[in-house]
């Protein structure tokens, strides 16, 4: 496959992933979080085997890499928890912003955190200015985060996120990354099934059209083919090139949000975000 299909396959992974949002959104209105989330990692796992049987890698689970499937896990779910809260109260648009602006912010904040590992100045200069991004983005020079509980959220995502980078990172050397994904989706099932057992786990199936394409838009496109894609061309154009794509994510998702939503395109979010971007660039510069 040549490279520039790769290049056309990315967007088309980063438009998937963007919609993901704006269908969470319309998730919220119908069930309670606790089924919303089973059933999105219980289709999701099933539109993987498809793509396993496609790719006829032997799938190993062993001491190595069941860590990192169980820690992962258990952040997928709190990242699907708290977004969907926050996506309920908040704008979907919004709250894709600010969770992919401040998720590589928070993931270097992280690593020099907990692995006390000193960064570059330019790092160091980036990570200043996400974060100034970050309280534009959350406007908190008028307190508004304490007042406003999707924001408070949707920061819990991006730290969330940038603990499940980490964890997916390592996760490399024992398990291929697909199947880390597909392993992640079916220990998700089977946790927030139990969780969700005194639930009405069958109301799904008393809902329209709209609920069901949202939620097979989520599960199988927004993450088993978008997650497939990405991990694809990571391959074959390098992590630093393919991960560079994800600045489309918060362009598309405002987008989205405005047309099928009608969200508007709130200023504060645009600026932040757009200085946030800034700031990933120089975090993930090369120096010389």
């Amino acid at each position: 496959m040549k490279t520039s299909t790769y290049s056309y396959l990315l967007i088309l992974a980063m438009l998937l992933w963007a919609g993901g949002w704006s269908a969470l959104k319309i998730l919220t209105n119908d069930l309670s979080v606790d089924v919303i989330v089973f059933w999105r990692f219980f289709i999701m796992s099933l539109s993987f085997l498809p793509i396993l049987y496609f790719l006829k890698i032997p799938l190993v689970l062993g001491k190595s890499n069941l860590k990192y499937v169980v820690g992962s896990s258990l952040l997928n779910i709190a990242f699907m928890f708290f977004s969907f809260v926050g996506i309920k109260h908040g704008f979907a648009g919004g709250g894709s912003v600010i969770i992919t602006m401040l998720s590589p912010v928070m993931t270097f904040l992280l690593v020099a955190l907990v692995f006390r590992k000193r960064l570059a100045n330019i790092q160091y200069f980036g990570l200043a200015i996400g974060m100034f991004g970050g309280v534009i983005m959350l406007q908190l020079s008028d307190m508004s985060l304490f007042l406003n509980s999707s924001n408070i959220y949707f920061l819990l995502c991006a730290l969330v996120w940038a603990g499940l980078t980490l964890l997916s990172q390592h996760s490399q050397k024992h398990i291929h990354p697909i199947h880390f994904s597909f392993l992640i989706s079916v220990f998700a099932s089977f946790v927030t099934f139990f969780y969700a057992f005194n639930s009405d786990l069958l109301s799904v199936f008393n809902q329209g059209a709209k609920f069901w394409v949202a939620l097979i838009y989520l599960a199988v496109l927004g993450q088993s083919v978008a997650t497939t894609i990405f991990f694809m061309a990571s391959g074959k154009l390098g992590s630093e090139k393919t991960s560079s794509y994800m600045f489309l994510v918060p362009v598309f998702a405002l987008f989205i949000a405005w047309l099928i939503l009608d969200e508007p395109l709130q200023l504060h979010i645009v600026v932040g975000g757009a200085i946030s971007m800034i700031a990933v660039f120089f975090i993930n510069k090369k120096i010389i």
